[in-house]
C-alpha cells in the first residue's frame, strides 16, 4: 500500500508574514507552520508586494511600521488585486489608535492586533479568517 499524504483543511493554505522584526518573524513562522499552514516571511514591503503575486498568499499577517514602504501601502495595494486573489489582512502593530483602527478598515483589513501580542491569539485569529474563507 502506497504512503499518501493525509490532506488536512490547512494544507495549501499559504500565510505571508511581513514583518521587519527578524524575531518576531521567526516566532510567527515557527507557530504558524507547526499548525499546518504554508508560510513565507517579506521582512518589508517591497518583497510583500512582490510575493502577493508569486506566493499568493491566502492571508497576510502585515505590520504596519515597515522600512522603505510602510504596511498601509501594502495594504492598499492589495486593494487592486481581484477578489478571488485577494489575501486576508490581520494587521499588526504598535499603533494601536481609534485613527489606525479606522484607517485599517477602510482600506479592507480584516483583524487588528496590537503589539505586544499572544502567539495564541495570533494563531485563532488566523484560523478564524482562514474558517472564514
Amino acid at each position: 500500500m502506497e504512503n499518501e499524504e493525509i490532506d488536512t483543511p490547512l494544507r495549501g493554505r499559504r500565510i505571508l508574514i511581513v514583518e521587519d522584526e527578524a524575531d518576531l518573524a521567526w516566532v510567527e513562522r515557527f507557530n504558524l507552520e507547526t499548525e499546518g499552514y504554508e508560510v513565507e516571511v517579506a521582512p518589508e514591503g517591497r518583497t510583500a508586494i512582490e510575493a502577493l503575486d508569486t506566493f499568493a498568499p491566502h492571508l497576510m499577517v502585515l505590520d504596519v511600521m515597515l522600512p522603505q514602504v510602510d504596511g498601509w501601502a501594502v495594504l492598499a495595494k492589495t486593494r487592486e488585486l481581484p477578489d478571488e486573489r485577494r489575501p486576508k489582512v490581520i494587521l499588526v502593530s504598535a499603533l494601536a489608535g481609534v485613527g489606525d483602527k479606522a484607517r485599517a478598515e477602510r482600506l479592507g483589513m480584516g483583524s487588528f492586533l496590537a503589539k505586544p501580542f499572544d502567539m495564541d491569539d495570533l494563531v485563532r485569529l488566523v484560523g478564524e479568517a482562514l474558517d472564514a474563507a
